[in-house]
């Protein structure tokens, strides 16, 4: 194992074993390096990975301490690298991404308190009839970011915040390029909106799929991808209809 490796695996284990707390303090570097048989400079390395992914937090002056591990402060690197892929790779990270948020979509419907949809659609309310491009956008990724967190899971919401990134640039080719897309978005969050307000959990779920499926076959006809895996883009779903 490369020694850098060795360094964090056992920096890992202080903190996985409980020796290394969130906000915890770590010993000196010299002390910590001769206490689990590290050089200096694997040790230093070491903490630096670690501190990109969010694991430790190395203040100027201070020290270097064990953050507080929450899963939105440790994913954040998902969306660092989502940001990397590109073309054919992104829809697959819109298929993870639709997969989620309609599971996410049902759950709020179930659980979602009363003034949080009452904020929810207070987002669809505040976008003026005659919205640029960037005001549709940083609507659009306010809607999905209260809609995640509807569901009360935040891991499941960091997840989808950190698989935002080639959305965002999906939705920004789709606003370009369609004609009646920014239209039918509005649409479709209201309908995802109004199911969950009548928490009718099948159907928001229902709503969710037309809306994110649509994204992701827009951007595969772009493509011209061959890949057959995506199912047929689903009929819109009847608001008449028992869940």
């Amino acid at each position: 194992m490369p020694v850098t490796d060795e360094a964090i695996e056992k920096i890992k284990e202080m903190i996985v074993g409980g020796e290394l707390r969130p906000g915890t303090r770590l010993p000196k570097e010299a002390d910590l390096a001769e206490r689990l048989g590290l050089s200096r400079n694997s040790l230093r390395e070491a903490v630096k990975a670690l501190s990109l992914i969010r694991v430790l937090d190395v203040r100027q002056g201070d020290g270097t301490y064990v953050t507080s591990l929450e899963p939105g402060l440790l994913l954040e690197a998902l969306g660092f690298v989502v940001d990397f892929h590109q073309d054919d790779t992104v829809l697959e990270f819109l298929e993870v991404r639709r997969i989620l948020e309609t599971h996410a979509a049902g759950v709020a419907a179930r659980v979602m308190p009363d003034e949080e949809i009452a904020r929810l659609r207070a987002v669809l309310d505040s976008l003026p009839a005659d919205a640029g491009l960037d005001e549709l956008i940083a609507n659009d990724l306010e809607f999905h970011r209260r809609l995640a967190a509807g569901a009360g899971n935040t891991v499941l919401c960091s997840l989808l915040e950190g698989l935002s990134g080639p959305t965002v640039r999906a939705r920004i080719w789709r606003g370009l390029t369609e004609e009646g897309a920014v239209a039918r978005t509005v649409e479709q969050h209201r309908a995802i909106c109004d199911a969950i307000a009548a928490r009718r959990p099948e159907l928001a779920q229902a709503w969710a799929t037309v809306h994110l499926a649509g994204v992701e076959q827009w951007l595969r006809d772009t493509l011209g991808s061959a890949d057959s895996a995506l199912p047929p883009m689903p009929c819109a779903p009847d608001p008449g209809a028992k869940d």
